[in-house]
């Protein structure tokens, strides 16, 4: 349905018209509708008598003797229609196609190629493939192509608005959600709970068991699936077998990487879960980003940024700098040590992105720390073409503080308000130079970004955490959103070059992962600034308090994440308390008792108390030592968590200063 641009695109090549590209690229993601373009030209070249021959990308394992085998009658037949389906998983294999088998095509040869990742921009780039080669983006249907669709599925025109604002154009998602009536005749159609229900039987079926419906869970979630991951969400309940099982499933590719569900199975299967148990919804998100940030630990320092990027998937409907990141591998860039011959042009891009002064800082950090410098290149070139640095300071030294007016900035900042101990270090991403437009969105940053955030997931006895830049409006807000606000600026060869920071003191790594997993996020201030500006009677903002008080309840039982909760720094703790978590402990015990004022407020203070203070083990559980069912204790633990919030909110400060008693 639709697709009349691609189609005119292969009819001109099925022709054999003298203008048409001997190679069309089809690139989208998954359910966009690449296999059924690959289908009609299939149809097409069959009705001229054209012979057609299928490969999977799957099965090639980008093995270049498989593709040459599984395609060799389109180099001995002339006029073979050649159809390469999920170029994806054999991606590899992308010059050697080009450079070596694409020339020994027969006659009259076309070849079509459908896959999830943009072609190389070498298609492009090379004088001989320019004309003969076409990229075509496969974007999802418009809202006219989208009804049509429906149309043909025999849904009334009355409905289709509905189908089409919960597909958001996927070919695959509208046909799913099309073979779902309405809950009654003349009934406006949504994706309600039964709706999603249905989607999900009519697609997995019946599930052998919980375990495998748990398993599914985590798919849904995660970028891709490895049995480690599994074993780590799950627990050793039969993780092999579950894995093995998940692997003969029609709608989730195994891949070299793991497993990868089809992009419409799991936001179908991500939406049933998160209307069935958003409780469960969050656990998992928790489970899979603590897991993730556990293989960027383990991982080899190679395949860090990677893991990285796996783990940042778990965040992509949180936003991002234009929302432009994406998830894959970069193959036609390195990332690599600096060399001393990279130098020169170090200095040479620094000076053109940032200004003289950038240029010195960064020849000044290559003499004291080479080592915190990674450098960018294209595949097989030794030319740098971006480059990032992470410093590792433990002490402010003169010649520092001289020769990098950003560092003596951060130094001023650290003593005033947040003094390293001994043992303890700071770190800063302090330059993100690529050339032309300076820190936009591209692969480059891209790699930039994983870099430093796997270096500060792999660091020890770091206290604080910086990164730097010079674009604040457009990264400014991404960064406050992770918790890591703007804490000043400098003026570098009058250019604002913008300081963000965090305290990791003050919100451990592992209470970051788990506070970025969850849906509804609230920002953490990690910075003591945020606290500092904020006098005794003051009563901080109600949503982030609330996410606090959350926070507070989640680790009643893990004493060390409790000592570093924001509540600490509110209106319930006293200024100079000798133990603020024990005064904060108290407020909450306190407001919590208060609010049994009614039948209502009696069993808020139930549902609080044998979920958080006497602590089941899963939220069921409270529901069952309750005697409650599981959907009225939900009721009861959303009401209790207002109503404690409230209460404390109505609390009367505590202004008195501990430090002034005698």
């Amino acid at each position: 349905m639709g697709r009349k641009p691609e189609r005119a695109v292969l009819d001109r090549m099925l022709s054999g018209a003298a203008d048409a590209p001997l190679v069309a690229y089809l690139h989208g993601p998954g359910g966009i509708g690449k296999t059924s373009l690959l289908r009609y030209a299939a149809r097409q070249a069959e009705l001229t008598g054209r012979r057609v021959t299928h490969v999977d990308g799957r099965f090639l394992d980008s093995d270049p003797r498989r593709l040459e085998e599984a395609a060799a009658p389109a180099c001995a037949v002339p006029g073979t229609v050649l159809l390469i389906d999920t170029f994806e998983q054999c991606q590899p294999l992308e010059a050697w196609l080009r450079e070596t088998f694409l020339p020994r095509l027969a006659d009259h040869a076309v070849v079509v190629v459908a896959g999830r990742v943009a072609p190389d921009p070498e298609w492009s780039l090379d004088p001989g493939w320019a004309r003969l080669f076409t990229a075509l983006a496969v974007r999802p249907l418009d809202t006219a192509q989208s009804h049509a669709l429906l149309a043909a599925r025999g849904v009334p025109a009355e409905q289709r608005g509905a189908y089409v604002a919960f597909a958001g154009g996927s070919p695959l998602v509208l046909s799913l959600a099309a073979s779902v009536p309405p809950a009654a005749p003349g009934a406006p159609w949504e994706p309600t709970g039964d709706v999603l229900t249905t989607l999900v039987e009519r697609l997995v079926g019946d599930l052998p068991s919980a375990v495998h419906r748990r398993a599914l869970e985590v798919i849904a979630q995660a970028y891709v699936t490895r049995e480690p991951l599994l074993r780590a969400v799950l627990g050793d309940e039969d993780t092999d077998r579950v894995f093995s099982w998940l692997r003969q499933l029609p709608y989730l590719e195994a891949t070299p990487e793991g497993l990868h569900p089809h992009d419409a199975v799991r936001a179908i299967l991500a939406a049933d879960l998160r209307w069935r148990d958003p409780e469960r919804y969050d656990d998992v998100r928790v489970r899979i980003s603590l897991a993730g940030l556990q293989a960027v630990r383990s991982a080899a320092e190679d395949d860090a940024p990677l893991r990285v990027a796996e783990w940042m998937f778990l965040f992509r409907h949180q936003g991002g700098p234009d929302d432009l990141y994406n998830y894959r591998t970069h193959p036609h860039i390195e990332d690599t040590p600096l060399r001393p011959e990279d130098v020169p042009g170090l200095l040479r891009m620094a000076e053109e992105a940032e200004g003289p002064a950038s240029a010195t800082a960064v020849a000044h950090w290559v003499r004291r720390q080479p080592e915190a410098f990674r450098v960018h290149r294209c595949a097989g070139s030794p030319v740098p073409v971006s480059f990032m640095a992470v410093l590792r300071l433990d002490a402010p030294l003169p010649q520092d503080r001289a020769a990098d007016p950003v560092i003596a900035a951060v130094w001023d900042l650290v003593e005033a308000a947040a003094p390293l101990r001994p043992g303890e270090h700071l770190g800063i991403r302090r330059f993100a130079v690529q050339p032309g437009g300076h820190q936009r969105p591209s692969p480059l940053m891209e790699l930039i970004s994983r870099r430093t955030i796997g270096e500060e997931m792999r660091a020890h006895g770091r206290a604080v955490a910086f990164t730097v830049f010079e674009d604040a409006d457009r990264w400014g807000r991404y960064l406050a959103e992770a918790g890591m606000p703007k804490v000043a600026a400098v003026n570098v060869d009058g250019r604002q070059q913008h300081i963000f920071g965090r305290d990791w003191r003050r919100q451990t790594m592992e209470q970051w992962v788990q506070h970025r997993a969850r849906t509804a996020v609230t920002p953490v201030a990690t910075w003591p600034a945020a606290a500092a500006t904020r006098g005794p009677g003051d009563r901080p903002a109600r949503a982030g308090f609330a996410e606090g008080v959350l926070e507070a309840l989640r680790t009643w039982h893990t004493p060390r994440e409790f000592a570093t909760s924001d509540l600490l720094h509110s209106h319930l703790v006293p200024h100079g308390s000798p133990d603020p978590a024990a005064d904060l402990r108290d407020a909450i015990i306190t407001a919590l008792d208060a609010i049994q004022t009614d039948p209502a407020g009696v069993k808020a203070h139930e549902a609080l108390t044998a979920t958080y203070v006497t602590a089941s083990r899963t939220h069921r559980a409270a529901a069952r030592r309750l005697g409650v069912p599981y959907g009225t204790y939900r009721r009861h633990l959303a009401l209790a968590k207002e109503r404690l919030t409230e209460q404390l909110l109505r609390q009367p400060a505590n202004v008195f200063d501990a430090t002034a008693v005698p």
